[in-house]
């Protein structure tokens, strides 16, 4: 989970402001010699965003990732062993792997180097034929190459290849020379060096940890398969790492739940093949109330699942209620195991490898080949019940886990049915603290959830009640991390919120009812505040994942501090903000600490900017000189200590505030992360607060 700052532009109109725009002239005529046609890989230069999804650091690491998807294909189709990645000074990236090479025979349609065709043409590579190409891969439908280079402002492509090394250089795309033969080798593979092109991305610094994470799960999913990864850039310790995983999804289940109590203590596992296909799967329980499903085709990460994971999900369900029924668990008739009974507490990974695979949308969330359904279901249900009957000890505890669920799931429907009433969620009766906005527009509307009374008030007040509402919570809301759902909706806090969102919450989560498209945390900026942010996104996280997910979460930005020089003032958000102002006002940083202004020192301060005249000014002889107006920085560390207009101007003003978008981007990562942090657990925690407690600077106690 990752919160991604951005500096707002007035998508909502402003408070107080007009709404009037100059009119547009309109254009006489649109004819032929209005359309543009790119050609080469101007298209991708043009709107990289539609090949690698952004210009941020995600798109940014996606080069990356897009260089290294061919060394995988390589060695999914049995040819590379061995792959290396390299962070190089001034921002370039090498990447190295033993496969068979690109070709660099002339090719027979473009009439150049293959290798010159695969590196400047779109949908250019071995994925498309029949021939002696891939029948596995991944990659951005074979254009993955040609975009890397098209957004590297250099691009060096080798291959060794028969004893020889040819070489070609290309800038922004274009070749410099023809591919030529640059020497002699005994190796086999491909070496590719770029630079991403500055002009283009906003971010160009590489994140180590990043990189580290992805390509460690990708070793997980090719088992067999080395990465390894260095760092050699200046001003960086030099590091290397290797990631080599025989036991492939098996080891990373076993990873998942290193620090969890699990139900059975033999990971079930399986591998097999299918009509030119191939199913992988491995699944372990543990006794939390959580779900992970991480499903994958080719190596690519379906977000959204697909039809991999609809097999799974119908195999598992009725595997374990015809195996309780077998062994007379289930007695009543018409008594079944839920789908949601099954899943709680499971982590599974689903890895296919398919010829031809069909996916949703560009980014490839979900998986739409119809036969994987077949395929998974099939050989996952057989190889599961064999499991079960062979484990005996461990099958009962996974049994023991569902109805344990199936319980607590009808206690949970009890409590929502009491509380949940359907004329609550459709607004006709909100939460009494709810200071709702005007508009019943979803799309242009938000709301801020406020830590306590003093700061609500103080919101209410600032905002625009047009699209501007505010939800005061009392105190810390449960930690829902070590809670089940009938207890989570017995808190007022809790069900204000569901209620005030109108999305329901859980399996009955439904955000086509959302009451508003930006859901704001606005929390102090001390212990307490962070703490209280933590149980938000805890909440958000566990039982309204498709909200953070379609990226309607945010967490305001308030300043850490006021800066003020008579009747001048300005806020800072860092520490670094704060001392650049302080030169500004030419003081010196190291000379002020933090304070909040008493009233003498405003008094003071407004009497400074008045002209100090004595009884000779009437008559035009001489004036007082002005003493130096002294300089007062206030620490924020409540909304409560802002007044109205100040929360308005500094974090809730949609042209001016700064908010950061909360993200997903590795789900895996995300839920170790709030287990380590919020689950009943102390060792990892203790361990974790150990480790990064030097960083913490002025920690408010």
């Amino acid at each position: 989970m990752s919160k991604t700052k951005t500096k707002e532009e007035a998508k909502i109109s402003p408070k107080k402001t007009s709404d009037k725009t100059a009119p547009k002239e309109k254009k006489s005529s649109y004819g032929a010699d209005d359309i543009t046609v790119l050609e080469g890989l101007e298209p991708v230069r043009k709107r990289p965003g539609m090949y690698i999804g952004s210009t941020s650091s995600t798109g940014l690491h996606h080069l990356i990732w897009e260089i290294v998807d061919n060394g995988i294909d390589e060695a999914m189709a049995g040819f590379a062993t061995e792959i290396t990645v390299t962070l190089l000074d001034d921002g370039m990236v090498q990447v190295i792997d033993n496969g068979r090479g690109i070709p660099v025979g002339i090719h027979k349609v473009t009439g150049v180097s293959a290798l010159e065709t695969v590196m400047t043409k779109l949908h250019a590579g071995g994925k498309f034929g029949d021939g002696g190409g891939y029948k596995v891969s991944g990659g951005l439908h074979g254009v993955g190459a040609s975009v890397v280079n098209a957004l590297s402002e250099y691009l060096k492509a080798e291959v060794h290849q028969n004893g020889k090394i040819w070489a070609q250089e290309y800038k922004c795309g274009k070749p410099l020379k023809k591919v030529r033969p640059v020497g002699e080798t005994k190796k086999n593979g491909t070496v590719i060096t770029f630079k991403p092109d500055r002009t283009i991305f906003t971010e160009t610094e590489f994140n180590w940890g990043k990189i580290l994470d992805h390509l460690r799960q990708q070793a997980y999913l090719t088992k067999g398969l080395i990465i390894k990864i260095a760092d050699r850039r200046k001003g960086h310790r030099s590091k290397d790492y290797q990631f080599h995983f025989e036991g492939g999804i098996k080891s990373y289940i076993k990873t998942l739940h290193r620090n969890k109590t699990v139900k059975n203590e033999t990971v079930f596992y399986v591998d097999k093949e299918v009509n030119d296909s191939r199913v992988e799967v491995a699944l372990q329980y543990n006794d939390e109330y959580n779900e992970i499903v991480m499903a994958f085709a080719n190596n690519i990460y379906n977000m959204e699942g697909g039809m991999h994971t609809v097999g799974f999900r119908t195999a598992l369900t009725r595997t374990l209620n015809a195996y309780a029924r077998a062994q007379n668990i289930l007695k009543e008739k018409n008594e079944n195991l839920t789908g949601e009974d099954v899943r709680e507490g499971l982590t599974a990974i689903i890895s296919v490898k398919l010829c031809n695979p069909q996916f949703e949308g560009q980014t490839k969330g979900k998986l739409g080949n119809a036969e994987m359904k077949t395929y998974v279901e099939q050989i996952f249900g057989e190889a599961f019940n064999t499991f079960l009957e062979e484990h005996p000890k461990e099958a009962e505890a996974i049994i023991g886990k569902c109805l344990l669920t199936n319980q607590a799931r009808l206690a949970a429907r009890t409590a929502r049915a009491s509380i949940l009433r359907k004329g609550a969620l459709e607004g006709i009766t909100l939460p009494g603290k709810l200071a709702d906005c005007s508009s019943r527009k979803p799309e242009e509307s938000e709301i801020f959830i406020v830590e306590g009374d003093s700061a609500g008030g103080s919101a209410k007040q600032g905002r625009d009640r047009k699209f501007q509402a505010i939800l005061p919570l009392r105190g810390k809301i449960l930690n829902v991390e070590r809670a089940r759902l009938d207890k989570m909706l017995a808190n007022n806090e809790i069900k204000n919120l569901v209620i005030a969102l109108g999305t329901n919450i859980d399996d009955q989560f439904d955000i086509d009812k959302l009451r508003y498209y930006r859901v704001v945390i606005m929390t102090d900026a001390d212990v307490d505040g962070a703490h209280i942010r933590t149980l938000l996104l805890t909440l958000f996280f566990r039982h309204f994942n498709p909200l953070v997910a379609g990226g309607h979460l945010y967490v305001a930005q308030p300043p850490l501090y006021q800066v003020k020089k008579g009747t001048a003032a300005k806020y800072a958000y860092t520490d670094d903000e704060k001392n650049a102002i302080i030169k500004e006002f030419g003081g010196n940083p190291g000379e002020f600490e933090e304070n909040a202004p008493t009233e003498e020192d405003e008094t003071a301060a407004e009497n400074e900017e008045e002209p100090e005249a004595d009884e000779d000014d009437a008559k035009g002889k001489k004036n007082k000189t002005k003493a130096p107006s002294k300089i007062i920085i206030q620490r924020y560390k409540g909304l409560g200590e802002m007044n109205p207009e100040q929360l308005w101007e500094t974090t809730m003003d949609p042209a001016k505030r700064i908010l950061a978008q909360v993200t997903i981007d590795d789900a895996a990562k995300a839920d170790e992360m709030f287990d380590m942090l919020m689950g009943g657990d102390v060792a990892p925690r203790k361990k974790f607060i150990q480790t990064h407690a030097r960083k913490v600077q002025n920690l408010d106690i």
